[in-house]
């Protein structure tokens, strides 16, 4: 082995004790489709439109970069909602971006709405949660800061 060769082994192991990392292992199926794994041991395909030459069989690229959006901030809520002992009927995240028109494409601004439904919604709580996943916890949207405009917006929906 070179130097280099040692080097990058060494940092990788040393990177790998001080830190959690992930692997992913994303397969080609033919044409334009590929099949992604998940730390989770669940898979998922990935694929894109037929007008623009896939067989449309999977979720797009960009599009999962949106749901893990939600979702990391959604767990968050989610999880603030059981802790707080908060009453909830329903809840959902509207995600909304806007994709730059040059190469490389890119989300440039994201809304995301928060919906809460119920009929003893307890508003300051449950924007609390939403503020504590924005500012502290969700890392996907810490990563998303680093390329977008974020805009959050919290919708109540009284029964």
């Amino acid at each position: 082995m070179t130097a280099e060769i040692v080097v990058f082994l060494y940092s990788y192991k040393k990177q790998k004790i001080m830190s959690t990392t992930n692997h992913i292992s994303t397969k080609w199926m033919g044409n334009m489709s590929f099949e992604s794994n998940n730390p989770s041991g669940h898979s998922l395909r990935i694929d894109i439109a037929k007008e623009d030459g896939g067989d449309g069989s999977g979720f797009r690229p960009k599009a999962l970069m949106l749901s893990s959006l939600a979702g990391c901030s959604g767990l968050d809520v989610a999880a603030l909602i059981k802790k707080m002992k908060l009453e909830v009927a329903e809840f959902h995240i509207e995600t909304i971006a806007n994709l730059t028109d040059e190469h490389p494409k890119f989300y440039d601004k994201v809304i995301l709405e928060y919906h809460f439904h119920g009929e003893n919604l307890n508003e300051k709580k449950l924007q609390r949660a939403v503020d504590l996943s924005v500012e502290k916890y969700c890392g996907v949207m810490e990563m998303f800061r680093k390329f977008a405009e974020l805009d959050i917006k919290t919708v109540f929906h009284k029964k």
